[in-house]
């Protein structure tokens, strides 16, 4: 089965539909957990899926260094290595080697750096970008990018975004022809309007099954990144899936939805819950706080994870204090099952025309804060 994107509704910028892939459908707006080094971390895969997940992210950085990507390969491919049938996207390893600015050489080629588990020295190039995501089996690859640091100078911004779009260039010819499988482009240009223009527009020129929004969420606040999704998403093909990497908390998603988004994936939901951070209805709630050593309650009335259904808010707080694992097991299934259900609420409100009321009332019960101490 080939890959394809189908646009169901649209109400304003924002967008519902499915991709399909040779896996399975991938409902959109979506959000992907992220299972760094072949795990959402504190989380079965199937209780992944239970919660409504139709795609996860996996990190070509992290896997190429342990256990590396041909090791990968011998034992069936990532889908099985860790015993998930649906859809796997493929970052490309060029975020992580930002973050690796005192360890790495940035050249034409390509990166070297030393690994951040043993110094040990690697490159990666745009050919071997493709190669380690072509011997992980995933369904969707990305592209091979420079993301720079914000906020940077205009010249370092261009310097970069061009090296991305001759390194995309090069992405799309190492990928080549593989049917069920697909490749993303990464837009790059900071905040610049003109550097974004480009950036599509070399991107559109080369050809990708869909297309990324890159270097957002990298430090520049939540304001200048809805500026640039102000304008962004709108260079981007209206047929080809928009994935808006790294982001993000709920009102970063939900933003980002209303400007023309189709994917998100961020570390936000499942790091949150392991340090006692949780996401609700009426906004964050920090469970290692004492307010709750004596709550009978769960910590979201109207949800249905296994969490809020079997457990109080006081045994949620002793297992958090007490460092058990039960808690990061809990806390994380409760964030991404609460990540899930707002994107099938947009989905749906998108599909009934009701998208900016539904904004509304997602924007005041957040106001209203946590329910109220007994």
């Amino acid at each position: 089965m080939n890959f394809s994107f189908e646009l169901h509704a649209t109400d304003g910028k924002a967008r519902t539909g499915v991709i399909k892939t040779a896996r399975g459908d991938i409902r959109t707006p979506a959000f992907m957990p992220v299972g760094t080094a072949g795990t959402v971390k504190a989380m079965m895969p199937g209780s992944v899926r239970d919660t409504g997940a139709d795609i996860l992210l996996g990190n070509t950085y992290h896997l190429m260094l342990r256990p590396t990507a041909e090791r990968i390969d011998r034992l069936g491919g990532l889908h099985k290595f860790m015993n998930w049938e649906r859809p796997i996207l493929t970052d490309s390893g060029g975020f992580q080697v930002m973050s690796l600015a005192d360890l790495r050489k940035l050249t034409e080629k390509g990166v070297t750096f030393k690994s951040h588990i043993d110094g040990s020295k690697h490159e990666i190039t745009p050919e071997r970008s493709m190669e380690i995501q072509r011997l992980l089996g995933s369904d969707i690859v990305m592209c091979f990018d420079e993301c720079p640091a914000l906020p940077a100078d205009r010249k370092t911004i261009a310097d970069s975004m061009r090296l991305s779009m001759r390194w995309a260039a090069r992405s799309r010819d190492a990928f080549g022809d593989r049917p069920g499988h697909a490749l993303f482009g990464i837009q790059q240009g900071g905040l610049e309007q003109d550097f974004r223009a480009e950036s599509a527009q070399s991107l559109i020129d080369i050809g990708f099954d869909g297309y990324a929004l890159g270097g957002l969420a990298v430090g520049e606040g939540q304001k200048a990144m809805f500026d640039v999704l102000d304008f962004a998403p709108d260079m981007l093909p209206q047929d080809k899936p928009r994935y808006l990497m790294g982001v993000g908390k709920p009102d970063d998603i939900v933003g980002a939805v209303a400007r023309g988004v189709d994917m998100m994936d961020c570390v936000l939901p499942s790091r949150s819950g392991r340090t006692g951070q949780v996401f609700t209805r009426r906004g964050v709630v920090n469970i290692k706080n004492a307010r709750h050593a004596d709550d009978p309650r769960p910590l979201d009335e109207d949800c249905t994870c296994p969490a809020c259904q079997n457990y109080s808010r006081a045994y949620l707080h002793h297992v958090f204090r007490s460092q058990e694992i039960i808690s990061s097991m809990l806390l994380t299934w409760h964030n991404l099952h609460y990540y899930q259900e707002l994107m099938a609420g947009m989905r749906r409100a998108i599909g009934e025309g009701c998208f900016e009321s539904w904004q509304r009332t997602f924007h005041q019960s957040k106001a209203q804060g946590d329910i109220e101490q007994i």
